[in-house]
């Protein structure tokens, strides 16, 4: 309190008095300052960062439940040889899928009595070794109210006690007598899976290809700290929720190309059938083999029958996204997409494509009865009423408005935590190494305000009141946040959906990335990427994105720029494994360092509940801190300091008389 002065004092004198109500005594601000001095002291929580899930449910939990492998090392440490590693694996899956593995072991099970002694002694064990570095008032918010008293009795009371062994004995034995020991059990172990993990940072793209985004979302809106910073597929589905209807076909059409449609119907409610009815009457007697959905992804849940209509629905929604997109690009010139208007270059005729070099190209498919060759980018009658029916079944869908307020409240473009700087694809730069400037309705943005500008754009499409001409423009860049080429989630020259349908040849199929995915190997463009957003460069300062799965098969390195920038996209969508070949990343920032964790494919939960298959993960140290890393050294900790200085100055008010205590 030496630097505080009676100056100091008056001029903050509004805000102490309301501070004041908080804390009416010395003894209330005393006390206060006492517990956030002691909190600055405990080891920094662990944070998890994740990228690029593309709706693997079952995966995606289980990294959580085993926090990428920490909760089987804390068991290794707590007992080491004194159990096997058969009974080390069955009490791992116990703390990872306690209901499930519980019905396992009564079935089995001869002594149940003796086994629940054992289990509840264990499980008391590793929630004490989990607990140990959060203060007791974080761990009791953490509690289930049902068991709160024996829980806390339990882990603050050491059973080597002499005074207190029949005491933890009795209470133990009584769980089990009075018949809670399942229900007791289940709340120990999600109270471990919820201790492990501190902080959860989802560095984008939850959404499309995998058949579960809607289960990661109802794990997330349920999870007790979490941020997401939102990828080029999450920004798509915000666009559909917001009305954009190129968004709404987007959507649909990578669901029928990856044979998804658990996601649409059974998570969203969404109404295919006026699609399927449509596909029917326009192309019954078409087989669609160009729309055929990816087999690696149908895994025998369809019939040839259901796939054939998938196939019929796949064409029928990308000839409508084709028209719509075209649409919006008409009436947005200043998005200067103009070159992905291409329906017009098709000789209907022929069957060719007139590229726009003057070479031409035979079509894959000539079958396209609802494009007009006089007004190619018209919307049939048929189509109109389709894309209405379709506009109304997203619009209504309770559920996706739930997800899409939890992607809003908990999401941003991007996240600066702990001098790591979270964006998911790209800071659009120019080939000199500086920021590129982009043209947003008549301004331009770059760096850091651009992803601020696009974050507020993304906000008004969905927020922005109804019939405005600002919703109307935000809906429409929403759609070009997707696919436009100055886009910080795309940034690429093109989107080649229509290349990759109709043109046989690769060469059209390429999309050459941004500047930026070539810069950010050099350790000087990404100091100035972390200057730019307030982050300070330094030994612990990283840029960590997703978007680009690493090529680990081909010897690609996730780790780039010396270590300044990590790209943690490791292939956790099955779509992506044959090219990374492993199944995702996991970063782990702990008290100890900075750690990246490797894993391989995740065979089911089934196998992980009967078998005890574990995900296998390789762990590698990115940074080891010789000193371990305090709560005082995190931007918590610099708020909490903060508030410790406030106090402080109401202490000083209290003692000179500027402020009366109230008792």
């Amino acid at each position: 309190m030496k630097n505080i002065t009676p100056e100091n004092i008056v001029n903050d004198l509004r805000y102490l008095k309301l501070l004041s109500r908080s804390f009416p005594t010395i003894a209330d601000a005393s006390t206060e300052i006492i517990n956030l001095e002691a909190i600055l002291n405990l080891p920094k929580g662990t944070e998890h960062f994740l990228t690029d899930i593309h709706g693997e449910y079952e995966a995606f939990q289980h990294v959580l439940k085993n926090a990428s492998g920490a909760v089987k090392r804390k068991v290794n440490e707590i007992f080491g040889h004194t159990l096997r590693e058969s009974e080390k694996k069955e009490l791992c899956t116990l703390i990872y899928y306690p209901e499930e593995k519980l019905q396992l072991i009564k079935a089995r099970e001869n002594d149940l009595e003796d086994w629940y002694q054992i289990t509840l002694n264990q499980l008391v064990k590793v929630c004490q070794n989990v607990s140990s570095k959060y203060t007791r008032s974080k761990v009791r918010k953490a509690l289930p109210t049902e068991f709160s008293y024996i829980i806390q009795e339990l882990l603050h009371e050491s059973s080597i006690e002499p005074n207190k062994h029949a005491y933890i004995n009795v209470i133990i034995s009584t769980i089990i007598s009075t018949r809670r020991a399942d229900d007791f059990i289940v709340a120990m172990c999600n109270l471990i899976q919820r201790l492990t993990i501190d902080s959860l940072h989802i560095v984008g793209d939850i959404y499309d290809r995998g058949p579960g985004a809607h289960i990661i979302m109802d794990t997330l809106c349920n999870y007790h700290n979490f941020d997401i910073q939102w990828g080029n597929h999450d920004i798509l589905w915000m666009g559909a929720a917001s009305g954009n209807d190129a968004c709404i076909a987007n959507v649909i059409r990578m669901s029928m190309r990856y044979a998804n449609l658990t996601t649409l119907e059974d998570g969203y409610g969404i109404n295919l059938l006026p699609l399927a009815t449509f596909a029917m009457e326009t192309y019954g007697n078409d087989d669609c083999t160009v729309f055929a959905p990816k087999m690696d992804f149908a895994n025998g849940e369809y019939n040839e029958k259901t796939l054939k209509l998938i196939a019929r629905m796949h064409k029928a929604i990308t000839i409508i996204q084709l028209k719509l997109e075209a649409a919006i690009i008409a009436r947005r010139p200043d998005f200067n997409m103009e070159s992905r208007r291409l329906l017009h270059r098709i000789d209907y005729a022929r069957g060719v494509f007139c590229a726009e070099n003057g070479q031409e190209y035979p079509l894959r498919d000539t079958h396209l009865p609802t494009i007009d060759p006089t007004d190619p980018y018209r919307l049939s009658s048929e189509e109109e009423e389709l894309v209405n029916k379709l506009h109304a079944s997203f619009m209504n869908s309770e559920k996706l408005r739930k997800h899409m307020r939890c992607l809003y409240t908990y999401g941003s473009m991007y996240l600066v935590c702990n001098s790591n700087l979270l964006y998911h694809a790209s800071v659009p730069m120019n080939e000199d190494g500086t920021f590129r400037h982009v043209h947003i309705n008549g301004k331009e943005y770059w760096g850091r305000k651009l992803l601020q500008k696009t974050d507020q754009l993304i906000r008004k499409a969905y927020f922005e009141d109804e019939g405005t001409e600002e919703k109307h423009f935000a809906q429409d860049y929403v759609w070009y946040m997707w696919c436009g080429p100055d886009a910080p989630s795309f940034d690429k020259d093109k989107m080649a959906t229509f290349e990759r349908y109709f043109i046989a040849d690769k060469e059209l199929h390429r999309e050459t990335k941004g500047w930026y995915y070539t810069l950010r190997n050099r350790a000087d463009i990404c100091d100035e990427i972390l200057q730019e957003f307030g982050v300070v460069p330094g030994p612990h300062s990283h840029i960590i994105n997703g978007h680009v799965p690493v090529k680990t098969i081909q010897g690609e390195k996730p780790i780039k720029a010396d270590g300044k920038l990590l790209v943690i996209d490791g292939g956790f969508s099955k779509a992506y494994q044959p090219e990374t070949g492993i199944a995702g990343y996991t970063l782990v920032y702990h008290s100890h360092g900075l750690q990246l964790v490797q894993h391989e494919p995740f065979q089911s939960r089934q196998k992980a509940i009967e078998e005890g298959q574990d995900i296998k993960s390789t762990t590698f140290v990115i940074e080891f801190n010789s000193q371990r890393m305090m709560v005082k050294d995190t931007d918590r900790g610099r708020e909490l300091m903060t508030q410790i200085d406030d106090l402080n100055k109401l202490l000083a008010a209290y003692r000179t008389g500027f402020i009366k205590e109230r008792q």
